[in-house]
């Protein structure tokens, strides 16, 4: 049996032509710990833009490679070593770098990175959240390790505040810690969905030593770059306090001048979701855990769905957009496609 799927064989600029194009593929059977789930809705993340500019570049692709890391849909089989989930359960998750993306109708993914969806929240609603929830939930608790007990009283710093994962970190660092939240935005709009969201204090980016000054913390103890580390280093390790940590989900093109956080004790985490199934580590089924856990906090309302942006229709025009929007930089919260 045949469904749709919208892929790509070259690295081009979103503006061509062929950027994506839709084409019919097998539908995959699942084997294992695998779910076949009948997609409902996906959202776009900025590692779809820069996989989608960087995996063709030199060369052009026989098969058109699917790409997608967030899904909400319902199972319609299983494989037989699942023990987790039933046909017709819904679902949410954000999939396997490794393997076919979600960017289709239907796709095969391993149950313990898999997450039973929010009752409370449309499938739009949903697939916004799993990436963006993992990649900051993880920074905080599996990175950082907080505690709210213990580092009650603590202050953490949240470059990129208004972003996908921004907009989680902060509700996450608000509602599950007793943590100092200060996040960065500079326009008028992410600023309001910042606070809007349980930031203490929002600050620019563009002054942001002289606006921790002004808040009275020149100083914090945790820092979540979501992204530019590069461009941030240099001051990150200037206003973390002793003993403190940094966590980045962002790469450096060159080599990052450690020796900086030696005398503060400093330590440093990079962030990066896809680690577990990657290497199928011990632990992955963890992944299934945190899930679990978001959907509880998401039907009691304690944390809210980052949906900002709904494009009707599983179409190449669609996904484009959605690439667009991503690449501008500008974006706010998170944009879904339903199908």
């Amino acid at each position: 049996m045949k469904m749709k799927a919208i892929g790509f064989k070259q690295s081009l600029p979103i503006t061509e032509a062929d950027s994506f194009i839709a084409f019919d593929t097998d539908k995959p059977t699942p084997e294992g710990y695998e779910l076949l789930v009948k997609i409902e809705a996906i959202s776009v993340n900025p590692v779809d833009f820069k996989v989608r500019q960087n995996a063709a570049k030199d060369t052009i692709l026989g098969t058109p490679k699917i790409i997608g890391w967030d899904a909400s849909g319902t199972v319609e089989a299983v494989g037989d070593k699942v023990s987790k989930f039933k046909v017709g359960d819904q679902v949410y998750y954000a999939g396997d770098i490794t393997k076919a993306g979600c960017n289709a109708e239907y796709q095969v993914i391993d149950e313990r990175i898999i997450g039973k969806k929010p009752e409370s929240l449309t499938h739009a609603q949903a697939a916004a959240m799993p990436l963006t929830t993992l990649t900051a939930y993880e920074s905080l608790f599996d990175r950082i390790k907080v505690n709210a007990e213990t580092d009650k009283g603590k202050s953490v710093l949240i470059l990129a505040g208004a972003g996908g994962v921004g907009s989680i970190a902060i509700q996450l660092a608000k509602k599950l810690t007793n943590l100092t939240v200060i996040a960065t935005a500079s326009r008028e709009n992410s600023i309001q969905w910042c606070k809007d969201l349980g930031a203490d204090f929002v600050v620019n980016h563009h002054h942001l030593k002289t606006e921790l000054e002004k808040i009275g913390h020149p100083e914090v103890h945790y820092i979540l770059d979501f992204v530019d580390l590069e461009g941030y280093w240099e001051l990150a390790t200037d206003i973390v306090k002793p003993q403190g940590h940094i966590v980045s989900i962002t790469g450096s093109s060159k080599p990052l001048d450690l020796n900086l956080l030696k005398n503060k004790s400093v330590s440093f985490s990079y962030e990066y979701m896809y680690t577990r199934s990657l290497y199928t580590t011990e632990d992955m089924e963890r992944q299934h855990d945190i899930l679990n856990k978001i959907a509880e906090l998401l039907d009691t309302g304690t944390l809210k769905s980052t949906l900002t942006t709904t494009l009707k229709g599983f179409t190449v025009a669609n996904l484009k957009e959605a690439h667009r929007l991503q690449e501008s930089g500008k974006s706010i919260g998170k944009t879904v496609i339903t199908y």
